[in-house]
């Protein structure tokens, strides 16, 4: 029997959302598209769907740091993104983790509320957020309201996403990646900082559709390609096109609309 091509492999900390449209769901469903292999560790069981958020159970501390043990002993993580981590106690075991693997690469979607508008990050969580984790990430890719709350400042137009990456990258020592898609601006637009290299990203808007999970299908992508021995900019731009094809393969279940 010939052997079987091999594949990179990336983890995904992350909720569970029931409806498959973000979370885990949408992060393991991207990173098998862009053919890395994807693992998992749940750190909250939500009861959700595209319009609501109606339960959260976070998963005990314990058994989040049996998980990271567990993928971390067997498989070759090159890359990790974090998405939903919801309770300092989690952050605290995800933190203690990686800070013992400073050679993968870390890329944080700093979560703190829905699409619906439910929180998904306590406020102790979000201290303990900014104080152990950002400063082991590669990359933060924060929205304009996550962006605003990481630089301590509005961002609402082009110039103020540049002003508060700086701020972010000067704060937490790591590129960031500051989503507009709810800039009301002609095109979908992202402006990323790494300290020595700025530029960019723009695309068409995709109109009359709001599908959950983008953010975590963009930071997901990036991960993957980051798992695929890509340098962090030229992921960034890849991902930045994966999202172009993802939102022209949209589809619709029921009344609901998701990334294809």
């Amino acid at each position: 029997m010939a052997l079987r091509p091999s594949q990179p492999a990336a983890l995904s900390i992350a909720g569970s959302d029931s409806s498959g449209g973000a979370g885990l769901q949408a992060d393991l469903r991207t990173m098998t598209k862009l053919g890395v292999h994807g693992a998992s560790v749940v750190t909250c069981v939500t009861a959700q769907n595209p319009g609501v958020v109606t339960a959260i159970h976070p998963t005990p501390a314990k058994v989040v740091a049996a998980q990271l043990d567990s993928v971390f002993s067997s498989l070759p993580i090159r890359a990790v993104k974090t998405g939903m981590l919801y309770s300092r106690s989690i952050i605290d075991a995800v933190t203690q983790c990686l800070a013992k693997r400073k050679r993968v690469q870390l890329v944080i979607d700093p979560v703190m509320i829905s699409s619906s508008g439910t929180p998904l990050l306590k406020p102790s969580a979000a201290l303990a957020l900014s104080a152990r984790l950002l400063p082991l990430a590669k990359l933060v890719t924060p929205n304009l309201d996550e962006a605003a709350a990481l630089a301590q400042r509005q961002v609402r137009e082009p110039e103020e996403m540049r002003d508060a990456a700086r701020a972010i990258h000067e704060r937490f020592g790591c590129a960031v990646l500051v989503k507009g898609g709810h800039m009301k601006t002609a095109e979908a637009i992202d402006l990323f900082y790494d300290g020595r290299e700025e530029f960019l990203l723009s695309a068409p808007r995709a109109k009359g559709v709001s599908p959950p999970g983008t953010g975590c299908t963009y930071s997901a992508a990036i991960t993957a390609f980051l798992a695929r021995s890509e340098r962090l900019p030229g992921a960034v731009e890849l991902a930045k096109q994966h999202m172009v094809e993802a939102f022209s393969g949209v589809f619709r279940v029921g009344r609901h609309h998701f990334l294809g």
